[in-house]
């Protein structure tokens, strides 16, 4: 397999969305970005979604043979047996990883990460099986990066807050809207637009923690203006404008977590965030964010 194929099998320019995602269930939770465990929990949830990337393409490929003829598989460049192997291969290492987390540390918190990393790779293995012709998968997708944030949390501390489960529910929200339109991106157009409603609860939210602080103001603002910036390619409905749609929803996850962790009160965890918005559009540009 070549890079190249690897690269774009595993959709690794999405992969700054991963970890802020995992740096907003840290910091959530209470703990520490400099906690010892982070890199760890950021390897081994980085390991699920490359895996569930994998998994897509292998399961996906009758279907793209038709629609993505370009894809790795249908090209002939990748065999399918190898593309499952070394998704799966990958998405027992991240769950490995997670019991390393948590019970590799002093104050490790035993089964919880494992329990919860198990539960992610079912539920990514669920929606890569299903996805097609399923009106429930933007749901099912927006669980996969729901369990990042409860699994980060889960690594940090046994008991996660409540507003653990508050923001990961608004990032379900994000994502139901999201996947949506990514659904019908080999259509290069959107039917129905009543589903892009469920962006507007953590724009919603956002507004209201946006009188916390300039900083959380002004992320939210960045994060507003970019999500209305991808819609608007929606309205244009010209050649190639939904993967844009899509691409720029992608990249916007950061922002979003952007503002929930400025609003846990880490402003430097949130420049982080915001620099990965910025890391996820550079790599966007060498391999596609679909």
């Amino acid at each position: 397999m070549k890079w190249a194929d690897a690269l774009a099998l595993g959709r690794v320019s999405n992969l700054p969305t991963v970890w802020t995602n995992t740096l907003a269930g840290v910091v959530l939770a209470g703990g520490a970005v400099g906690d010892e465990r982070v890199p760890w929990l950021l390897l081994a949830l980085s390991l699920c979604y490359v895996a569930g990337m994998y998994l897509n393409d292998a399961f996906d490929r009758d279907f793209d043979a038709k629609h993505r003829p370009e894809r790795p598989i249908p090209a002939g460049r990748v065999g399918a047996r190898t593309v499952f192997a070394v998704g799966f291969g990958m998405l027992a290492g991240g769950v490995l990883l997670l019991a390393w987390v948590g019970y590799g540390f002093d104050g490790g918190t035993g089964w919880q990460p494992v329990a919860a990393g198990a539960v992610l790779a079912a539920t990514i293995v669920f929606y890569d099986l299903h996805h097609k012709r399923n009106a429930l998968s933007p749901l099912i997708m927006g669980l996969c990066r729901m369990l990042v944030y409860v699994t980060a949390a889960y690594a940090i501390v046994a008991q996660p807050p409540g507003a653990v489960f508050a923001m990961a529910l608004l990032l379900l929200a994000y994502l139901i809207g999201l996947t949506y339109i990514a659904k019908q991106e080999h259509l290069d157009r959107v039917g129905s637009l009543w589903p892009l409603a469920f962006l507007a609860l953590p724009l919603l939210w956002g507004a209201r923690a946006a009188l916390a602080s300039a900083l959380v103001a002004a992320l939210w603002v960045i994060f507003a203006g970019w999500a209305l910036y991808a819609l608007s390619f929606l309205k244009r409905r010209g050649p190639g404008d939904v993967p844009r749609a899509v691409g720029n929803l992608l990249a916007g996850i950061c922002l979003w977590d952007a503002v929930v962790i400025a609003a846990a009160g880490q402003p430097v965890t949130a420049v982080v965030a915001l620099a990965c918005f910025s890391l996820t559009l550079v790599l966007q540009r060498f391999v596609a964010p679909t």
